[in-house]
């Protein structure tokens, strides 16, 4: 029985030291940043393309938890079917996309996937997206696996679960959340409050950016670009300058 003992004390010991590198890495001081977007809306994929891909360039992924939620303004029909914005080609994307993120956990791997595609929207060629695989020399079959199978539409549900969830409820897309606080209209200015929330030592990524952090608004300007939650849009105002009208299901 000693000699038993003698053998579990170093074994707990090290479980301990393994459970205490587990919460360290929990609690690494990162701030966390939460996208919700979906992947036909121009303005979601210009935000991924020319604006969250710079923190991947920059060094201030170095102080960000970056978190994708591809699902937008998508709805789940009575039968459980997924009906989305920009039409049917929007939500095999937005699949594909969960996909990769589930494949991929590590988000320089399947942020560089998705900003291939976003790209590849933003230069209306969509259809091409299966080439972002080789373009990133990635091994296609866990993505076309789950996006083939059940598990596609299983996260695409838990994405839109966790998009519904939001407190207060998105408004439109893309929808920025940077240390639990959601950015409305300064989204673009993502980057300044990643730095005003990260307690370490300030990345150089952000001794460029402003002291003078732009204050969050709650207020929508209209002819953004943004593409807003269907319960949301009531009406069109032609004296407007920029329309807020819903999309064909061509996905233009």
């Amino acid at each position: 029985m000693a000699a038993r003992l003698h053998h579990f004390l170093p074994l707990a010991a090290l479980l301990l030291l393994v459970g205490a590198g587990d919460v360290a890495a929990a609690g690494n001081g990162k701030v966390p940043v939460a996208l919700y977007y979906e992947s036909l809306c121009p303005a979601s994929a210009d935000f991924v393309v020319n604006h969250l891909a710079k923190i991947f360039k920059d060094g201030l992924l170095d102080a960000a938890d970056v978190n994708l939620v591809p699902y937008g303004n998508a709805k789940v029909r009575a039968n459980g079917a997924i009906s989305c914005q920009h039409g049917p080609y929007e939500c095999i994307l937005n699949n594909v996309e969960a996909c990769a993120i589930d494949a991929w956990p590590d988000v320089n791997v399947h942020f560089g996937f998705i900003n291939c595609v976003e790209d590849l929207v933003v230069k209306k060629k969509r259809e091409e997206w299966e080439s972002c695989f080789e373009k990133q020399g990635l091994d296609p079959k866990p993505v076309m696996e789950c996006y083939n199978s059940e598990r596609g539409q299983k996260l695409s549900l838990k994405y839109g679960k966790q998009t519904d969830a939001l407190v207060p409820p998105h408004k439109y897309v893309p929808w920025v959340v940077v240390d639990g606080q959601p950015l409305y209209d300064d989204y673009e200015n993502f980057e300044s409050f990643i730095c005003k929330a990260y307690k370490g030592h300030p990345p150089k990524a952000c001794q460029g950016l402003s002291r003078q952090y732009p204050i969050m608004q709650q207020v929508v300007k209209a002819g953004n670009g943004v593409s807003y939650n269907f319960a949301d849009v009531e009406e069109v105002d032609d004296s407007v300058d920029g329309e807020i009208e819903m999309v064909r299901d061509d996905g233009n």
